[in-house]
């Protein structure tokens, strides 16, 4: 179902990195690794939605003749994604 990701020395350091921080900061390990890994998701989730945002501004301003088809793609894998996660 899930592709299996390959390890990015990057992520893992910064992955372990914040995990150390957190129990530093008193948290336990166990609790810490889930809190850091859902840092990491969360800000995935951000860059990702800055860089529709970014992509889709820039399709309005240089390519305005394909925008609104590409606000209907976006609107579409919104709704397609919606309907699969209430079909569990």
């Amino acid at each position: 179902m899930f592709k299996e990701a390959n390890p990015d020395p990057v992520r893992q350091e910064a992955l372990a990195g914040l995990i150390a921080h957190l129990v530093q900061q008193g948290n336990e390990p166990k609790y810490a690794q889930l809190m850091a890994t859902s840092i990491i998701f969360q800000t995935d989730l951000d860059l990702r939605n800055a860089q529709m945002a970014s992509l889709l501004t820039w399709l309005q301003q240089e390519h305005n003749d394909i925008y609104s088809s590409a606000v209907s793609v976006v609107e579409k894998t919104r709704a397609d994604f919606e309907n699969r996660v209430q079909r569990g």
